[in-house]
């Protein structure tokens, strides 16, 4: 595997960055590396990424060259480092109101839009990290036959527990918000709950499986 370019982001944090492309053996390091680095002294705060992980340091005490090294041994360590394996079976209901662009995205990828529907579902699929908003988890797996360029126009209010496609990625809006991906269904469990410990339902390493709740035209 390449090695990961180390490089500072101002004087106050780290930045650990794989080249492309996004691979399930990349983001296992980027785990085990965020794992290890919430110990270490002088780091506040722990990011991880899609292909990278970044270290909020305290400037006045971090030694950024001594982290650099410590972080690329540790990157180089994690090779057969296995994250915990949780299967968690998602319910979609596809098409219709519930997924608006899901004929768009069969128009893409040249299918049919059942067909678009049984690939996502049979689809197995591996949290890679969460970001844009509390519990969106970023999933890697996704068919390359469904992989549709996200729309050209961004909606103002996507629902929460939207199913959409982003590129090359499946995902799960938890709370309504902005969006761009092709929505082709809504998922009937919540994602966030901030009364739930943890929050967020869906964790890195988590394995998805989605199930067809309903298909409809």
């Amino acid at each position: 595997m390449n090695q990961p370019r180390i490089f500072p982001l101002g004087d106050a944090a780290l930045v650990c960055e794989a080249p492309p492309p996004a691979t399930l053996e990349c983001q296992r390091r980027v785990w085990a590396a965020a794992q290890a680095a919430r110990d270490w002294p002088h780091v506040l705060e722990v990011v991880p990424g899609m292909n990278n992980l970044t270290l909020v340091l305290d400037p006045l005490e971090a030694d950024a060259d001594a982290l650099a090294a410590q972080l690329l041994a540790v990157w180089n360590a994690a090779a057969s480092i296995d994250a915990p394996s949780r299967e968690v079976q998602i319910p979609v209901q596809y098409g219709g109101e519930f997924g608006p662009d899901l004929q768009a995205v069969a128009d893409h990828t040249g299918l049919t839009t059942r067909e678009v529907v049984e690939r996502h579902a049979n689809g197995d699929y591996v949290v890679f990290f969460l970001g844009f908003q509390p519990g969106f988890a970023y999933m890697g797996g996704l068919e390359a036959v469904l992989h549709t360029p996200r729309r050209a126009s961004p909606r103002l209010e996507v629902p929460a527990g939207s199913v959409g496609i982003g590129g090359e990625q499946t995902g799960i809006y938890p709370a309504v918000s902005p969006g761009g991906w092709q929505l082709i269904g809504r998922a009937e469990v919540p994602l966030f709950d901030p009364a739930r410990r943890p929050p967020t339902l869906l964790q890195p390493g988590d394995r998805v499986r989605f199930t067809i709740a309903g298909i409809h035209s």
